[in-house]
């Protein structure tokens, strides 16, 4: 489990090393605009159960994914003008919405990212580190807090790298920011019900 401190003067020479560890297959903690979370690419399946084993995460409990703008989220899922334009006075931002994800999507993601109803939870954050991998990698990443299924997300680096020492199962990489500005998860709301409702306050 490797710890690379990240700051403004280093933060190009690491987004460098975070995108190939992406592209290699890696599951890393990254510092977002909630909470510390474990970031992968959401299309590579074997890094997605990974996840599931790091979290010790039931695999009924699907993971929600960070997208790079709102195009890509109507390239994964059924976006309509109201949730449109909803999603662009909450974007990006700390809101994960739940939508109608498209047919032929179904076969890029494997596993462990759409629920059985065939729903899946995007986010657009609001984080500079990770919007530029976003952009770098043109993928969707997981966006799933960094800790122990059971036990709080946080955003003290001390508290996220204590969940995760001396376990058979641990990130490749962590990314410390330091502690992070107070926060909880996102806010999770089914855009498919009318209204929204209201899954994680």
């Amino acid at each position: 489990m490797k710890i690379l401190k990240v700051s403004s003067k280093n933060l190009k020479e690491v987004s460098r090393i975070i995108t190939e560890s992406i592209r290699r297959g890696e599951v890393i903690i990254l510092p977002t605009d909630t909470v510390y979370g474990l970031i992968a690419d959401a299309k590579n399946e074997k890094a997605v159960k990974r996840i599931f084993k790091i979290k010790r995460r039931e695999t009924k409990k699907t993971l929600s994914i960070f997208v790079k703008d709102i195009k890509m989220a109507k390239d994964l899922a059924f976006v309509n003008k109201r949730q449109e334009k909803f999603l662009k006075t909450s974007w990006p931002g700390k809101v994960t919405a739940v939508l109608k994800v498209k047919p032929k999507v179904k076969n890029l993601f494997k596993f462990g990212i759409i629920n059985s109803e065939n729903k899946i939870g995007l986010r657009i954050p609001k984080y500079k580190l990770i919007n530029t991998l976003l952009k770098k990698l043109d993928t969707p990443l997981t966006g799933t807090s960094a800790n122990i299924s059971g036990n709080p997300a946080s955003t003290k680096i001390k508290e996220v790298l204590r969940q995760f020492e001396n376990r058979k199962e641990q990130p490749d990489l962590i990314i410390d920011a330091g502690n992070l500005p107070k926060s909880r998860p996102s806010i999770v709301l089914d855009l498919t019900k009318s209204p929204a409702e209201i899954l994680r306050s």
